[in-house]
């Protein structure tokens, strides 16, 4: 949620940035109405006053006269008025809320501008893509039939929920325990996460009212199956209030994660490039406002340095205006490059939402100087996603016998040099 005190001191500005992103908002019709709610909320007040002011007369009077009974008579008529504004007043503000909520992010200054992906930013690449031989799709191995059966996933559940047999389903573990032990050293509190939330939760962190198509929904409890553990991590803190001296605070956490991805149907849809079900370890901080962009920079690191670690080559992305996220201020992604299929595929979005999520949240600190509470920056980023980083690790490193090559790094919790 953006800054009311900004949307009213400065509409011009906010609609020029906005205009920068792919959403539609009316911001006139939003503050046209502000002055409606604040005008009915007025109104209230007003007659809520005078009722108190009559009520307080009322008791002057003795009882039984006629001056009380006339006084009684009127009471009652101010009554239902103050009720009648009263519940003009609640429907105002409440459609005021949802109102605010149709607003994106403000994008930073230091976002490219354009219109669609194609605008994005290539700002570092980093590996040699000319070396990697052999290379074939990953569902082209011959061994990944066996090891990925999407068959079964498909009669289990429905397609984009594939099982992980024998020795894959050991290598994605590996993944796992090697993402959330790069996370543990860089400072990271690990959280064992709920994997559904409620609407409260999904509305703080900009996934409400903007991705309910996205998103799995029990509809008997309103629970959503949450899309990214960014969602049950950020809302940890929902409605606390730090202490300055704690900040930074950072947390991670291995959860699956669900999405529908309508509107991808036949997209990328081979093999581990689109699921419906997958897993991820998820990086999120909380941050002190004059720091988030630098903490920013920090958590992209973070990310690059397990890729680096893993031998994968990838690319650095500065996703421009017109492709940025609903909630997002600045977003870098990273793409790894998957040499069967000569193609990047993205494997982490590291993002700062400025205040946009705390407002939602609530999440706020103390000033040390004693100043009023103030909103945190809230950031996170995958710390990796593990479908398309095992498709990269089974694509560069096919040997010559057909094995695929196990990266060193992982060999501590795989246990072996290849696999297949």
């Amino acid at each position: 949620m953006i800054d009311v005190k900004l949307l009213r001191e400065r509409p011009d500005f906010v609609k020029e940035k906005i205009a920068l992103k792919k959403f539609d908002c009316d911001i006139d019709a939003i503050l046209a109405f502000d002055i409606e709610r604040r005008r009915a909320l007025a109104a209230f007040e007003e007659a809520r006053s005078a009722q108190n002011a009559a009520s307080k007369s009322l008791s002057e009077l003795p009882k039984g006269s006629s001056e009380f009974k006339e006084k009684v008579a009127e009471m009652k008529a101010v009554s239902a008025k103050v009720k009648e504004l009263e519940a003009v007043s609640a429907e105002c503000e409440k459609k005021w809320k949802s109102m605010l909520l149709t607003i994106p992010n403000i994008p930073d200054d230091s976002v490219p501008v354009g219109k669609s992906e194609k605008d994005n930013v290539t700002v570092r690449v980093w590996g040699d893509i000319e070396g990697i031989k052999n290379a074939v799709p990953h569902w082209d191995l011959p061994f990944f039939g066996e090891l990925l059966d999407f068959q079964r996933g498909v009669k289990v559940t429905g397609a984009g929920f594939p099982f992980y047999a024998g020795d894959m389903a050991r290598l994605v573990r590996a993944l796992v325990s090697l993402f959330l032990d790069e996370a543990r050293k860089n400072g990271y509190r690990e959280l064992m996460c709920p994997i559904m939330v409620n609407a409260a939760s999904a509305t703080a962190t900009g996934q409400l009212p903007d991705k309910e198509g996205q998103m799995y929904r029990d509809a008997q409890d309103d629970y959503y199956m949450i899309p990214t553990a960014e969602v049950p991590i950020t809302n940890f803190h929902r409605d606390e209030i730090f202490d300055e001296s704690q900040l930074p605070v950072y947390a991670c956490g291995y959860t699956p994660c669900f999405r529908r991805e309508a509107g991808s149907w036949g997209k990328d849809v081979r093999g581990l490039n689109r699921l419906h079900q997958f897993d991820k370890v998820e990086l999120v901080k909380w941050v002190h406002p004059d720091s988030s962009m630098d903490e920013l920079e920090k958590l992209r690191g973070d990310a690059e340095r397990i890729l680096q670690k893993l031998g994968l080559p990838y690319r650095v992305l500065s996703i421009c205006t017109g492709d940025i996220g609903f909630p997002h201020a600045k977003q870098f992604d990273l793409e790894v490059w998957a040499a069967g299929q000569q193609k990047w595929l993205e494997v982490s979005s590291c993002s700062c939402f400025t205040d946009f999520q705390a407002r939602r949240a609530n999440i706020r600190f103390r000033p040390s100087d004693g100043g009023k509470p103030r909103n945190v920056h809230t950031l996170n980023g995958s710390g990796l996603a593990v479908p398309r980083v095992l498709a990269a690790i089974l694509e560069n490193n096919v040997r010559n016998d057909g094995k695929v090559a196990v990266p060193e790094v992982l060999r501590r919790w795989y246990g072996e040099e290849t696999i297949g």
